[in-house]
C-alpha cells in the first residue's frame, strides 16, 4: 500500500543561509479505476481510501447510487511489470443487473470543467443522471444553517487535517451536520479525489443521499465539485475560495446552495440562499 507522505532531501534557504535537511511531502501516485475489469479512468491521488475513491467516482459518473450496486472492489494483482501488486489499480465489479455504461464511447459528458462541451449540455447531463435531486418543498427540505455557524466550519476542517500539518500540500473535504458537527474528513492531493472519498465512504456506509449535510472544500468550487455534490444529494456546498461560472449555473439549475469565499463571518452566497439564515 502506498504511503500518504514521503521524505525528500531539500536545500532550505532562510535569510540567505542554506542548509540541507529532509522534508515531508505529500505522496502522489496514479490510480487506475477499472469497471468490471475494463479500464475506465486514471486519476492522480494520495494513496489511501482507494476503494472509497473508486466507488465515489462512480457515484459522480451516475453508474451507482447504493452499496448494493457493487459486488466487489479489489486491487488488481500483477499490475507491475514484474507481476507484483502496485496497489495503483482498482477494479469495481458491479452487482448482477446493474447496467454497465458503454465505456468505449466518450463518457466524459459531465465529469470535468475542461471536458469541452457547452455549459447547457453539461448541466443537462447532471440533471438527468443524478438519482438524488434536491427536494425543495417546505415539507421535504427543512435544512437551515446559520451563517455564523457556517463561518466556523473552515477552522473546524483545518483542525482535522492531520497530514496537512506535516506537508502543507493537501486539499481537504469535510462533511458536516447542520449543527456543525464534523461527520467525515478526507485529504488528498486532488480536491476532487477528497470529495470522491467522502462520497464513497458514505455509499459504503449506506448513507446516500447525503441529505441534511454540508460539504466544505478547502479550495475553489469548480463545476466538477458542484457536480459531485449534486450527484451525491448534498444540499449545501461551501468553499473557502471562488466558484466558477458553470458551478454557479449548475447550483441554480439543480437547487444546490453554493457558498464561496467562506472566511469567518464573510461569504458570498451564489445560489440557494434560503437555506442560510442571517
Amino acid at each position: 500500500m502506498g504511503r500518504v507522505t514521503e521524505r525528500r532531501r531539500v536545500i532550505r534557504v532562510r535569510n540567505g543561509a542554506a542548509g540541507v535537511r529532509p522534508d515531508t511531502l505529500v505522496a502522489e501516485e496514479p490510480l487506475e479505476i477499472r469497471l468490471n475489469g475494463k479500464p475506465l479512468a486514471i486519476t492522480m491521488r494520495t494513496p489511501g481510501d482507494d476503494f472509497a475513491l473508486a466507488v465515489g467516482f462512480l457515484v459522480s459518473e451516475g453508474v451507482i447510487g447504493a452499496a448494493s450496486d457493487v459486488r466487489a472492489v479489489t486491487y488488481c494483482e500483477g499490475a507491475a511489470e514484474d507481476g507484483s501488486n502496485t496497489y495503483n489499480v482498482v477494479n469495481v465489479q458491479l452487482a448482477p443487473g446493474v447496467p454497465v455504461p458503454d465505456i468505449t464511447l466518450e463518457r466524459n459528458v459531465y465529469t470535468t470543467s475542461s471536458c469541452g462541451l457547452c455549459g447547457k449540455a453539461s448541466l443537462d447531463a447532471v440533471r438527468t443522471a443524478t438519482r438524488f435531486p434536491n427536494r425543495r418543498s417546505a415539507a421535504e427540505d427543512t435544512l437551515r444553517i446559520p451563517a455564523r455557524l457556517l463561518g466556523e466550519l473552515p477552522d473546524r476542517l483545518r483542525a482535522a487535517q492531520k497530514v496537512f500539518d506535516s506537508t502543507g500540500g493537501l486539499h481537504a473535504a469535510g462533511l458536516f451536520s447542520p449543527e456543525g458537527d464534523l461527520l467525515d474528513v478526507r485529504e488528498d492531493v486532488g480536491r476532487h479525489n477528497a470529495v470522491d472519498k467522502i462520497v464513497g465512504r458514505a455509499l459504503q456506509a449506506g448513507r446516500l443521499p447525503l441529505e441534511g449535510s454540508v460539504l466544505l472544500v478547502s479550495g475553489r468550487a469548480s463545476f466538477e465539485l458542484a457536480q459531485k455534490a449534486v450527484m451525491a444529494g448534498v444540499p449545501v456546498l461551501a468553499a473557502v475560495s471562488a466558484p466558477s461560472s458553470l458551478a454557479v449555473d449548475l447550483a441554480v439549475e439543480s437547487e444546490l446552495t453554493l457558498v464561496g469565499f467562506l472566511r469567518g463571518p464573510n461569504m458570498n452566497i451564489y445560489a440557494g440562499e434560503d437555506r442560510i439564515t442571517l
